[in-house]
């Protein structure tokens, strides 16, 4: 009696299986230790972009030298003390590879809804411009249609850059400059454009009130 006694005080002392939490799992960063992932994708540009890095297994140098960036802009972006141009975000997420409409949705399931309210439509814009994109996933669709909102000033990138694809819009309100090729125009509501996408561009607005343009893009940005 006495001695199972004593096995059963010892056992009492065991400490208790610590049980992974669900919610978070480990991925090997190249460059540095394994970090805890979450599962769940983060709302915030920085917290997300962290958290992709984290899944392609890099480290935020390792990531910047692809992108052809400084880590202290990573590590500021992650940080979210200074918030990217679209054009910047585009060219980090080039360096994965992977597009805005993958960033900002992350979601594996295919779509099938067909209308969508206001509300519903996905925000893949940064640095001053709203991108809002009318579907949340579009894996295996080669369209993207957005409603694009740029504050007063705001433009899609420093200097113009180019992608694969194809694009055209029609600005419905303000002055957009548009720069496509090294030709530089100031469009206005009722005005297009349509360009392949392979030629260096940007958008800028250059009028005192928002701009707004309703644009598609094939393959999505």
């Amino acid at each position: 009696m006495k001695t199972k006694t004593t096995q059963s005080a010892e056992a009492r002392k065991k400490p208790a299986t610590t049980k992974a939490s669900p919610a978070v799992g480990t991925r090997a960063i190249e460059g540095g230790d394994a970090t805890p992932v979450a599962h769940e994708p983060p709302a915030g540009v920085g917290a997300r972009l962290r958290y992709v890095r984290e899944l392609h297994g890099l480290s935020q140098r390792e990531l910047a030298r692809r992108s052809d960036l400084n880590h202290g802009t990573i590590r500021c972006i992650e940080n979210e003390t200074i918030s990217p141009s679209v054009g910047s975000l585009r060219k980090i997420l080039d360096s994965l590879p992977i597009t805005l409409s993958e960033f900002f949705s992350l979601d594996p399931e295919t779509e099938t809804k067909v209308f969508f309210q206001r509300d519903e439509l996905l925000e893949v814009g940064a640095g001053g411009i709203s991108l809002l994109q009318v579907g949340h996933n579009l894996k295996g669709r080669p369209l993207q249609v957005l409603l694009e909102r740029y504050a007063p000033g705001a433009e899609t990138a420093a200097q113009p850059y180019s992608h694969q694809g194809d694009e055209g819009g029609v600005v419905i309100q303000g002055q957009v400059e548009v720069t496509v090729g090294g030709v530089t125009k100031v469009l206005g509501p009722g005005d297009g454009f349509l360009f392949s996408s392979r030629l260096p561009h940007r958008f800028r607005n250059v009028g005192d009130v928002e701009a707004v343009v309703v644009s598609a893009n094939t393959p999505p940005l």
